[in-house]
């Protein structure tokens, strides 16, 4: 970076989802319920699983951190969003605004990532082998995991963010997005931007390849896994918690994989916020209601809390 022929901004101005004034209160009523669902949905799944016993079980232990995952990417996005919504000023502060929201954002996308490829080798210890279940999936076993996830998700955020924001800004500091992603700030850029997209598709592309090779391999042993199973209610039981891990899988990572390898031609700026905005806020809002309306072990364990409040 060339800092005398750089002049660094004090703010980005974010150009937002539209500046349509005719259809910014609907929009902004939409993704407020959106939200408002995100909070009440994820924070309760993660209180109901800490406060109900015969949730303690490792599976309801990721199921937990997968909820704090999709609250917190999402409330790094989702209120800075619905606020430049109605504001006439979206300014973000270059460093403490744009740069903290991407690295909290990457922190916790890359969290999720992985964290889906643990559920996948949890459902296949606790399918294959439900009597060592407990043993091989301790509470240390699992803490250990969630340790791992974090630290290796902070190192990867901490690297995209400081190859990113040490990059020279010297045109229009105008971002045409909802919040600080990677494209459009680099669109910005007047520095030589290749080792970040080197460094970006190379990261990228190992934890993807990681997280998707790793459910893959979960589950061609958990299918045969299933079909032996003799009774009919655990052969239910087990199909329905692999669904909703699946349906979960197949709705993040099939969102990112098609932002990250459609054709160039359809390449948009304007098309990749529609797309974020479904893996930012629509995902974490239809994954808590996933997990929750089809989970006969939530239902019972929200049923006996409403119980104990009215008596």
């Amino acid at each position: 970076m060339d800092g005398e022929n750089c002049s660094p901004f004090t703010e980005f101005h974010l150009v937002g989802i539209t500046n349509n004034p005719e259809i910014k209160a609907t929009i902004f009523t939409l993704f407020l319920v959106v939200y408002l669902i995100i909070l009440v949905a994820n924070l309760g799944m993660i209180i109901l699983i800490r406060m109900d016993s015969q949730l303690q079980t490792p599976m309801y232990f990721f199921l937990s951190h997968l909820s704090f995952c999709d609250l917190c990417y999402s409330t790094a996005v989702g209120p800075k969003m619905l606020v430049d919504l109605l504001a006439k000023e979206k300014s973000i502060f270059f460093f403490y605004g744009c740069a903290l929201q991407f690295f909290i954002f990457c922190i916790f996308t890359d969290s999720k990532c992985l964290l889906l490829a643990v559920m996948a080798f949890d459902r296949y210890k606790a399918i294959s082998n439900p009597l060592l279940y407990t043993v091989n999936m301790s509470s240390r076993v699992c803490s250990v995991l969630m340790v791992e996830i974090y630290l290796v998700s902070m190192v990867d955020a901490l690297i995209h963010t400081t190859l990113n924001f040490r990059l020279c800004f010297c045109g229009s500091n105008e971002v045409n997005h909802f919040f600080c992603d990677v494209p459009p700030l680099l669109l910005l850029s007047c520095s030589d931007t290749q080792v970040n997209e080197l460094v970006t598709f190379t990261v990228f592309g190992f934890i993807e390849l990681s997280t998707l090779s790793g459910v893959l391999v979960s589950y061609c042993y958990i299918t045969p896994s299933v079909l032996k199973i003799r009774s009919a209610g655990g052969k239910f039981k087990a199909f329905s918690a692999c669904t909703s891990h699946l349906t979960a899988v197949a709705m993040f990572q099939g969102t990112i994989l098609f932002m990250c390898f459609r054709p160039s031609s359809a390449c948009s700026l304007d098309q990749d916020k529609m797309t974020s905005l479904f893996y930012t806020l629509v995902i974490p809002m239809l994954n808590s209601l996933v997990y929750s309306l089809r989970n006969k072990d939530v239902k019972e364990a929200l049923e006996k809390l409403k119980n104990k409040i009215h008596t």
